[in-house]
């Protein structure tokens, strides 16, 4: 012992702590205004990539063409940054934008294409047709969220949840997005890779250099990045390096190719009905359910990752609950005002929250201050929404790894040396990936999933559950952690059930009152069990 010179002390290992340290600002802490008005822009900056990306994929193939794809765009803020305020006062009160779901493509996508369109010569009154459809499908999903949240059901299920079966749920809603960050940045890798480089360099090592500036560079290396590719990209387009490239290349690398800034009007209000009264299908409702019960699955491993980097502590299971009420909420906003896709907390800002160390509640609801502006404004959120994908990507590649990595820290909670939980863990992961990649690959080469029966509502279903890698990877964790030994003394120690148990119920750690509780003392009137 005396030759190695070291103290006992340093081969201890690091205390587990249910609250993440080294956060700047909590979630019931604000930065200074001018920081937070700043932070809110950014976040709001985040979510215009899924957001423009999901009206990219589904309004062309509804029929709607550049200014239809345009007022879809606007709807979509104005509505998320309703759902967003909504979320942050009644809901969970975690610092999470409420924006697009990848989950409802597919559903979307299969009335986009439905047979019933045929018959329709102007593509703009297919696209209305089209939405109208969709609407109805929202706002009957939108019920079946709220009475799984408000009658409690998620409550329910969550009182079950362990630090073991969420390791798996939060890694993959960040991995599993993998498809958005790479693979789309080499789109066109001459913009795409030196935004990756820059948020890297700005955000994890110009705060070494300068440690009297280390707090701005790291809470804006977004925007420094953006600002500084994407005036790259402009003097690109404007040297007539892409006039004579592929049109893909043009698509993804042009400054001036979105279509969105022309066809955007100066001034629009979005309101509801207004692609006209919404229908109801059965069939296609009930796609779309299952799209909302993997949004709810997907939101609760986004919402975990929040309450860590806001450095609250985890979420009590009447909390987690109401949360879910909300996103139902939120989900009839998206059907009456037609978003033409349903809603759910964003992965991409959970991850923000972590590479700014900011958790402030407050810098969330400005942000959806931002969105209803910039929703009404059309011209000038037209021109943010023009910005190349390829940046957006190269964000997601830092912001869906923090996600990733919110889900390795709870294994803080559990015995890493149980082989139990490396099972489970090492499991689910694997086919929570493995089998959303079969189910993709499949659609992709044939077509149609491999689920394929007469019956297009079910094969929708399938397709819909088994694409999701959060949704696969929870089911398989959460069964296994039910079911695998649970008799046994040594699983709830092992799984870290007794690390969370003081938060099941509301009322008895004094903290959680202080992260949840509802404004002007609501709980008086909705109180949490």
């Amino acid at each position: 012992m005396a030759a190695g010179g070291g103290k006992s002390d340093d081969f201890q290992p690091f205390p587990v702590k249910d609250q993440l340290p080294g956060v700047d600002f909590c979630l019931s802490s604000t930065p200074s205004w001018p920081e937070a008005v700043l932070l809110g822009f950014q976040h709001y900056l985040v979510m215009l990539g899924t957001t423009v990306i999901i009206s990219s994929i589904i309004v062309p193939l509804m029929g709607g063409g550049n200014v239809e794809k345009a007022d879809v765009i606007n709807t979509v803020l104005f509505v998320a940054g309703i759902n967003t305020l909504l979320q942050t006062l009644f809901g969970s009160r975690l610092p999470v934008v409420i924006g697009g779901s990848y989950a409802f493509i597919i559903p979307t996508i299969s009335i986009a294409l439905s047979r019933r369109y045929s018959t329709f010569v102007d593509p703009h009154r297919r696209f209305k047709a089209s939405m109208r459809d969709v609407q109805g499908s929202l706002i009957v999903a939108s019920f079946f969220t709220m009475v799984i949240g408000f009658f409690g059901f998620w409550r329910i299920v969550s009182r079950f949840f362990s630090p073991l079966a969420a390791i798996p749920l939060v890694i993959l809603t960040g991995l599993g997005l993998y498809a958005q960050g790479f693979p789309q940045l080499a789109r066109c890798i001459e913009i795409g890779l030196p935004a990756l480089v820059a948020v890297v360099f700005l955000s994890q090592y110009v705060p070494h250099f300068l440690k009297s500036r280390r707090g701005i560079f790291e809470r804006f290396a977004i925007l420094f990045s953006v600002a500084i590719v994407w005036a790259f990209a402009e003097i690109l387009t404007a040297a007539g390096a892409y006039d004579n490239r592929a049109p893909q290349t043009q698509f993804s690398c042009r400054t001036d190719r979105s279509g969105l800034i022309s066809a955007a009007p100066w001034i629009r209000f979005p309101y509801p009905f207004q692609w006209g009264r919404p229908r109801f299908n059965a069939g296609d409702a009930v796609a779309v359910i299952a799209a909302s019960f993997v949004a709810i699955i997907e939101s609760t491993g986004t919402f975990i990752t929040a309450s860590r980097y806001a450095s609250a502590t985890p979420m009590p299971p009447s909390v987690l609950s109401r949360g879910v009420g909300w996103l139902g909420v939120g989900l009839l906003l998206d059907g009456l005002f037609g978003t033409g896709s349903g809603s759910t907390a964003s992965v991409e800002n959970a991850g923000l929250l972590g590479l700014t160390r900011v958790g402030s509640r407050t810098v969330i609801q400005i942000s959806a201050v931002f969105m209803l502006f910039f929703s009404v404004l059309g011209k000038f959120g037209a021109v943010l929404a023009s910005i190349p994908l390829p940046i957006m990507a190269a964000l997601y590649c830092v912001l869906f790894a923090y996600v990733a990595s919110a889900g390795l820290g709870l294994l803080q909670f559990c015995n890493l040396n149980s082989f139990r939980t490396k099972f489970i863990v090492g499991f689910s992961v694997f086919m929570g990936l493995s089998v959303p990649q079969y189910f993709n690959q499949y659609l992709l080469v044939s077509g149609h999933g491999p689920v394929h029966t007469r019956s297009t509502w079910f094969n929708n279903v399938m397709q819909v559950i088994f694409s999701s890698p959060a949704t696969v990877g929870f089911i398989v964790a959460f069964f296994l952690d039910c079911t695998h030994s649970y008799g046994h003394s040594s699983v709830r120690r092992d799984s870290g059930r007794h690390w969370w148990e003081k938060f099941r119920n509301f009322n008895t750690d004094t903290r959680s009152e202080e992260f949840y509780s509802l404004p002007a003392n609501l709980n008086r009137f909705f109180p949490s069990f």
